[in-house]
Formats: structure tokens, C-alpha cells, sequence
């Protein structure tokens, strides 16, 4: 769960309002030095209960705050501070950050990459069925949903993360419909998203079932290779880090947003 590695940030903030892109050339990052505008600053809200009981049930000493994505300013989501545990954790809660880790308070960067990608491709989302597979956070399901999505369903096995699905679909504004199990959904949907489920190898048949439940199928990775990704098409690649930031490996916050073919 904690990966503690040695690579900086890649977005430069400037000033309090402007923050910088930086993208790649090659595969070679460089500040663009084109200024990215923030949007104004949505009302503050206090975190909801559960969220902060789910919290502690795993990270006791650790607090969530209203967060802007730096890559998608129109979107904010309750996430870990940034000044979460870093330093060595007691057993007990070892144990159970390993048993029942909070993934749904990160935006991992994948996430974030991947929202950037809906909402400034919102033809492929609007007035569509969109299924967010493994919704975490729920930051993909909200994006479709601000692009107009007739319908998003969030699905995601952590009852958990669905709880923080829930309430920062609230947080902006947007509707989402919650599943925690695949077997729930009532037929195929028009576009299926996924973004970092392929951390685990066992989930690696996924890359095959997915395009069965939906005529197109995007997902965002930062932690396989092209080559392992058969029957898929690059369609985007950008540089992210996961919010709070991690401090990983300059890999990891290499994303790349793929599409399935479909034959």
C-alpha cells in the first residue's frame, strides 16, 4: 500500500492561481511552460461521517480533506491529507491497512489521467451508459457524469470505497448508480472505464472480459507494458502523480490510457 520511493512531483506551481504543464517529448518530461488556469475554488464542506469512520477503522490517525485535482480543476474529491502517516505504523494498524487498505482515499494517478481524458473527450461520454469498473474514489464516474453521461453506474467490490463514491459524486454535483459486484449489471452499457486495476496480475483477464460488457473500453495504466496489453490501442500518455502524492518511482507516474479493439 505505501510505496515509499524517491520521484518529485510533476505539475509546477508557479503562483497561487497559475499552476504549469509539464508533458513528455519523446520519452523525455518537459515543462511546457504553458500556464493551466485554475477554476475558482468550489465551497468548502465538511467530510462526511462515514467517510472519516471508514477512515480510521484502517488509518486511525490520518484525516481527509476537500482536494482539487491539479489535471481536472472542475473536480474535487475528499482525500487523504498530505501529511498522512509516513513514517513507521504500529501493528495493529499494519495489519489492518494490509487487510483492508484505503485505496478510495487516494486519486491514484491513472485516475486522475484518465478523468482529464473524459472530460476533455466528453463526445465519447455524453448522453452514453458508462460503467466505471473499480471506481474507487469514484473520480472517473463523476467526470462521465459532467460530460453528460445519461447514465453512470460506479461498481467496485469495497463497500468502502463505494461510501467515498457516494459522497463526492455529492461533493460535485453528479448522480452515479453503485454496484459491488459485475453479476449486478443488468445488461451490456455503451462504455466501460477502468483506470490502475491492473496492479495485481491476477487481475490481468480482466483486460478480456471488460470489452464484454461494453462496445467501447478505455483504461489507464502506469504499471504494465504495451506489450502486455494485446488487443488494445494507445490512445494518450501523460505524466501524473497520485494524490497525496506518493513520492513513487518515476514510472508509475507515467500513465498511459488505452482502448480496446474491437473486432
Amino acid at each position: 500500500m505505501w510505496r515509499v520511493t524517491s520521484s518529485g512531483a510533476l505539475i509546477g506551481r508557479v503562483s497561487n492561481q497559475v499552476e504549469v504543464d509539464i508533458t513528455y517529448a519523446g520519452d523525455n518530461l518537459v515543462n511546457t511552460g504553458t500556464p493551466t488556469h485554475r477554476a475558482p475554488r468550489m465551497m468548502a464542506h465538511p467530510v462526511p461521517s462515514q467517510l472519516v469512520r471508514n477512515l480510521h477503522q484502517t488509518l486511525r490517525s490520518s484525516r481527509l480533506e476537500q482536494t482539487r485535482l491539479p489535471l481536472c480543476p472542475s473536480i474535487e474529491l475528499y482525500l487523504l491529507t498530505a501529511d498522512y502517516p509516513r513514517g513507521e505504523m504500529d501493528h495493529d494498524e499494519m495489519l489492518a491497512t494490509l487487510n483492508a487498505p484505503a485505496y478510495w482515499a487516494f486519486c491514484w494517478a491513472s485516475g486522475q489521467v484518465l478523468a482529464a481524458y473524459i472530460i476533455e473527450n466528453p463526445g465519447v461520454f455524453a448522453d452514453r451508459v458508462v460503467l466505471d469498473f473499480g471506481c474507487g474514489s469514484g473520480v472517473l464516474g463523476i467526470a462521465a457524469a459532467l460530460t453528460g453521461a445519461r447514465r453512470v453506474i460506479a461498481c467496485d467490490n469495497d463497500r468502502m470505497a463505494l461510501d467515498a463514491a457516494r459522497a463526492n459524486a455529492a461533493l460535485n454535483g453528479t448522480e452515479l448508480e453503485y454496484l459491488t459486484d459485475l453479476d449486478e449489471l443488468a445488461g451490456p452499457v455503451d462504455v466501460v472505464i477502468a483506470a490502475d486495476v491492473l496492479y495485481d496480475r491476477d487481475n490481468m483477464p480482466l483486460l478480456e472480459k471488460l470489452p464484454a460488457l461494453g462496445r467501447t473500453v478505455i483504461i489507464a495504466d502506469s504499471r504494465v507494458k504495451d506489450v502486455e496489453l494485446h488487443g488494445y490501442r494507445l490512445l494518450n500518455r501523460r505524466a501524473a502523480t497520485t494524490i497525496p502524492d506518493l513520492d513513487e518511482y518515476r514510472e508509475f507516474n507515467d500513465v498511459k490510457v488505452y482502448q480496446a479493439i474491437l473486432g
